[in-house]
């Protein structure tokens, strides 16, 4: 059902505009979400690349936190222990590795394009109201000057 934007008065049209803007917060905040989960993935998927046999046998630092290392020795460059969701792991070959984090990373990336033209189509939206909200103010102002006008003749 379509509504006809210039038949809703502007305590109505104030209140599409909240309701947009709340839709649009809520849409830009999942984007963010995917994304940042998107970007652990590449690190994660590039990281892979150190693991090759050049490297084994060599030192690195573990992170135990965010901010705090102990030394370690790689040994094993053809496994690595990937975090599947809700606290599972699953030990993996690189290769399968690579192909998991793809796979997550082109999922991500759906996603994302899938809100995209959402977002698009509520800022126009919200923009539409806008435009409808500043003419009905206008003309306000207009009957507002127009009846002072007449009270003082």
């Amino acid at each position: 059902m379509a509504v006809n934007l210039a038949d809703l008065s502007l305590p109505q049209l104030e209140g599409l505009k909240t309701q947009l803007d709340q839709e649009i917060e809520f849409l830009t905040s999942s984007i963010g979400q995917l994304k940042v989960v998107q970007t652990k993935y590449v690190e994660a998927k590039d990281s892979l690349n150190v693991l090759n046999k050049n490297n084994k046998g060599k030192e690195l630092l573990v992170p135990l936190t965010s901010s705090m290392y102990v030394p370690g020795t790689l040994h094993d460059v053809e496994h690595v222990l990937v975090d599947v969701g809700t606290g599972y792991y699953v030990e993996k070959n690189v290769e399968d590795s690579k192909g998991f984090f793809k796979r997550k990373i082109d999922f991500l990336t759906k996603q994302i394009e899938k809100i995209q033209p959402a977002l698009q189509e509520k800022h126009a939206m919200k923009q539409a109201v806008i435009e409808v909200m500043n003419v009905k103010i206008q003309q306000l102002q207009q009957s507002q000057q127009s009846s002072v006008g007449t009270t003082k003749a």
